[in-house]
């Protein structure tokens, strides 16, 4: 009877999780770059009252046992690595990338961070730089008294300058992927930094040989959460929230129940 009591507390817990992981998808749905997140389950140990395959006679063993779960738990959160909607803004020095990959980043503690948001402005010296003003990498400056900017789709960054009839190269954004993007570490302001699970980065041109995507500029990539998902996934966890809560109020009221008998 404990048993129970304990086990719906488990999913009344989880699906709080799972709550709290649909919030987060919904309040950065306006967020360029992000990439949702899919909580995903695992079920606890199990309490074996017969083991399957346990001999029953000298000649017969038991098909399937008896075995009572003892309740779920949060596995992991998994990000959703589907391409987020491209928006056009205008502004040449916001980039979008088409396909896999990830922009490289200097953080303040010279740590290279990874993002797929790419709306960039020039500091003071002309550095490319994130609204936080950490630098794109490899460094690209523009000259103050460039009259226009380019980027190729395969990353190349050029700048006319006055008098000038042709556009001088001025840097060449490269891309990071990930044998698994999935294992990269949140840190917040749209970064990612890579761990064991998700191995190296590996550094390639645009477009490459690498299989890494393209540079769209003058566009930014929508975060990628599903509205209408997140909704039915917050009715679910909802109504399995409701449905474990009720297995606790049977379980209380059984307790009772055998509490008066023994009284």
């Amino acid at each position: 009877m404990f048993h129970a009591l304990y086990t719906a507390a488990s999913g009344m817990t989880a699906q709080q999780i799972n709550l709290d992981n649909i919030a987060n998808n919904l309040a950065n749905a306006s967020t360029s770059g992000f990439q949702s997140r899919r909580v995903q389950f695992s079920d606890l140990l199990y309490q074996s009252e017969v083991m399957p395959g346990a001999a029953a006679t000298q000649q017969t063993t038991v098909s399937s046992g008896l075995q009572v779960g003892l309740g779920t738990r949060p596995g992991n959160t998994e990000i959703i690595q589907t391409q987020g909607d491209l928006s056009s803004t205008g502004n040449p020095l916001d980039f979008a990338i088409e396909g896999t990959g990830f922009f490289q980043i200097l953080l303040p503690n010279n740590q290279i961070g990874y993002t797929r948001a790419g709306s960039f402005q020039p500091n003071q010296q002309g550095t490319l730089v994130t609204a936080n003003g950490d630098q794109l990498q490899p460094a690209i400056t523009i000259p103050p008294n460039a009259t226009n900017i380019t980027v190729g789709s395969d990353g190349t960054v050029s700048a006319t300058l006055p008098g000038q009839i042709n556009a001088a190269q001025v840097g060449t954004i490269q891309l990071a992927t990930f044998a698994n993007p999935g294992g990269l570490n949140s840190i917040g302001n749209n970064i990612y930094l890579p761990t064991t699970a998700s191995g190296d980065a590996v550094v390639g041109t645009p477009g490459g040989a690498d299989g890494l995507g393209t540079i769209q500029q003058g566009m930014l990539e929508q975060a990628n959460v599903n509205i209408v998902d997140e909704f039915v996934n917050m009715i679910l966890a909802q109504r399995s929230y409701e449905s474990n809560s009720r297995v606790v109020k049977a379980a209380d009221e059984m307790l009772q129940g055998l509490n008066q008998v023994a009284q």
